[in-house]
C-alpha cells in the first residue's frame, strides 16, 4: 500500500491526453500499464475530466485549489472565533 503523497502530480493536460488516447481505442490497461497508473485512478480521472477539454480541467483545478483554501480559511478564523469565546466566557 502507498502513500498517497508518493503518487505523481499529473497536469490537467496530461489527463486529457490520457483520456484522449482512451477515446481512440487504446484499452484502460495498456494506458495504464504505459501511464503507471492503477485502473481506479484512471476511472476516477475518466469520471471528473472526462468530456472537458484542457482549459476546463484547468479551470476546475483553480476552482478546486481556491476552495481548499478558502475552507482553511474558515476553519482558522472558526478557531479564533472558539478561542476568543473561550477566553471571553471564563471568570477571572
Amino acid at each position: 500500500h502507498r502513500d498517497l503523497h508518493s503518487f505523481p502530480t499529473r497536469r490537467s493536460s496530461d489527463l486529457i491526453a490520457i483520456l484522449r488516447e482512451h477515446e481512440a481505442g487504446v484499452s484502460t490497461a495498456d494506458l495504464c500499464r504505459k501511464h503507471g497508473m492503477s485502473n481506479a485512478s484512471f476511472y476516477t480521472w475518466k469520471s471528473k475530466y472526462g468530456g472537458m477539454d484542457v482549459a476546463d480541467a484547468q479551470k476546475l483545478k483553480g476552482l478546486e485549489a481556491e476552495n481548499a483554501k478558502l475552507k482553511r480559511l474558515l476553519a482558522d478564523a472558526m478557531l479564533d472565533n472558539a478561542a476568543l469565546k473561550d477566553l471571553l466566557g471564563k471568570k477571572w
